[in-house]
């Protein structure tokens, strides 16, 4: 016969991933549909592991992602949990709230109207 494998056993109360709340992604696709209507993004990608969750911006499908939106939970206590990272792969700005964090990007949709 064949050998039985154990699987690990799960610890309560230890997330085995990270993802957005409702409330998060649904503030996150807001800005995603502005940024396309206004044809600055054209693509997204997800990435879900047990540490982090990502949303990655991307102008062209075939490029690197021109932002990434990450939430770290492990950093909720000390430089906050969400982070706004460019393509370079700096930081643009970090917070303990989403708002303030996706401001750069919000910023890039005023126009002045005379």
């Amino acid at each position: 016969m064949g050998d039985v494998t154990p699987f690990r056993a799960i610890q309560p109360g230890q997330p085995q991933q990270v993802g957005f709340e409702r409330l998060e992604l649904q503030r996150i696709m807001d800005l995603y549909g502005r940024m396309v209507a206004a044809g600055l993004w054209r693509d997204y990608a997800m990435q879900m592991d047990k540490e982090l969750a990502a949303f990655a911006a991307f102008r062209r499908t075939a490029e690197r992602p021109e932002f990434r939106i990450e939430k770290r939970p492990a950093l909720r206590q000390k430089q906050g949990m969400w982070a706004l990272v460019n393509e370079a792969g700096l930081t643009v700005k970090r917070g303990h709230e989403l708002g303030p964090v996706l401001a750069p990007l919000e910023r890039r949709l005023m126009k002045v109207v005379e």
